[in-house]
Order: structure tokens, then sequence, then C-alpha cells
């Protein structure tokens, strides 16, 4: 019987890398929190190795800070850090739209963005967590449509930055609705090609949004966590 190969330590890293972040923008790790490398080795079921090559890529990407002799922490939200990335991703957004609005063919992206956004009221979904990440992708189709492939990861690098409080928005009663109507207003203009009006919308929607940030308090990130929780996920910590 051939023996499995056992797997490399640098992809685990990468898989806890990955894993470990999601605990993160998903609240299962929650700002100001300190875990041993012993600790989170024992919750992603690994030894300390590939542990630490993971903490230390998220020490690089901004989420977790070592802590000597008292293990590594979940770096506290950072508000202005946060609006900072609003604004590039504004001025992203924004150049994309202009780019899709001058093309000679609007790109085929956009079309799929319809079926999903301009629907019926009555079709419209209405889970938090699920429309949350349809809104992320719907920013995200945007810049990638243009062909633009630096200017889609950079902004792909600021979407996971800002998705901690970027869930924590869809949270907020009513944010599902306006969601879908704000999001068909915009990509209506666009598929008229009415720039000016699509950049105004886009503006004022992810303003909105942005406003937001400010009003985040530790109670709503620990509800949070808790819903997170109660929607299936029993891990520890």
């Amino acid at each position: 019987m051939e023996r499995k190969r056992p797997v490399r330590d640098d992809n685990l890293a990468d898989k806890i890398y990955a894993q470990l972040k999601l605990d993160i923008s998903e609240f299962r790790l929650l700002p100001g929190d300190r875990y041993t490398e012993s600790e989170l080795a024992e919750r992603m079921s690994s030894s300390r190795t590939p542990v630490r090559e993971a903490l230390l890529r998220l020490q690089r990407d901004g989420y977790v800070e070592v802590q000597f002799r008292n293990g590594w922490l979940i770096r506290p939200l950072d508000f202005k850090a946060l609006e900072n990335l609003y604004d590039v991703r504004t001025v992203l957004e924004l150049a994309a739209v202009r780019l899709l609005c001058d093309m000679d063919e609007l790109p085929p992206q956009l079309l799929e963005l319809k079926q999903i956004w301009l629907v019926p009221p009555a079709d419209r979904l209405q889970d938090g967590p699920q429309v949350s990440r349809l809104d992320e992708r719907f920013h995200e189709t945007l810049v990638e449509a243009t062909g633009n492939g630096e200017m889609a990861r950079i902004h792909h690098d600021i979407t996971e930055r800002i998705r901690i409080v970027r869930h924590l928005d869809f949270t907020i009663k009513d944010r599902v609705e306006a969601t879908y109507n704000e999001h068909a207003q915009i990509l209506r203009a666009i598929l008229r090609r009415r720039v000016e009006q699509a950049q105004m919308l886009l503006r004022s929607h992810i303003e909105a949004s942005k406003a937001e940030v400010s009003k985040i308090t530790l109670h709503m990130i620990y509800e949070a966590r808790q819903r997170a929780v109660s929607h299936g996920d029993n891990r520890p910590g």
C-alpha cells in the first residue's frame, strides 16, 4: 500500500494563514485577543512551525502583532488606516467606472452582475453575510472587468484589509435592501454609459459604508462573533 506523503510545511502554512485571516474577518478571533503559538497550533491541529510562518505573514500584512513573552495579539482596529483604505478604494473604483463607460463594448462580467442585482424585490436574498460576500464581489468585479490586472490586484488587497468592518456594516438594519437598491442604480448608470451619474452614485454608496466605520464599537464586534458561533462555528476562540 502506497504511503501518503506528508503535507509540506509551506503548503500547510498557506492554509493556516488563509484560515486565520478568515477567522479574523469572521470575528472568531477578535481584535485585542492574545494567543500563544501553542494555542493556535492546537486550534489548527498543526505543529508550531507552520503556525509561526503563517503568523509572520499575518504580521507583515498588518493583522497581528508579536507580543514578546505574551504570544501574539490580534491587532486592534485602526480606524484612521481603515478610512485611508476606503479613500484609496474610492479612487480605484471611480477610475474603473470611467474605464468601463469608455469601452466600445461592455465586458461580459457586467451581464453577470445584472443577473444578481437587477432582480425583482421578491427574488432578493435576505441573509446579511451572504449579501455581504456578494457586495464584495460586485465591487471587485467592476475593477476586474476593466482588464487592468494591477488595479484589480491592489483593489483586492484593500478589500481583504477592510473586510472585517464591511461585514459589520451588514449587521445594520436595512443595509441589505439599501445595497440592492444602490448597486442596481450604479449598474444601470454604467450600462447606459452615464459616467458622471455612475461615479456620483458609487461615491455616495462607498461614503455611506465608510461613515459606519467610525460607529463601530467593541460591543458590536462581540455581538458579531456570537452570531458567527450561533451559525454553527463552535471552534474555541
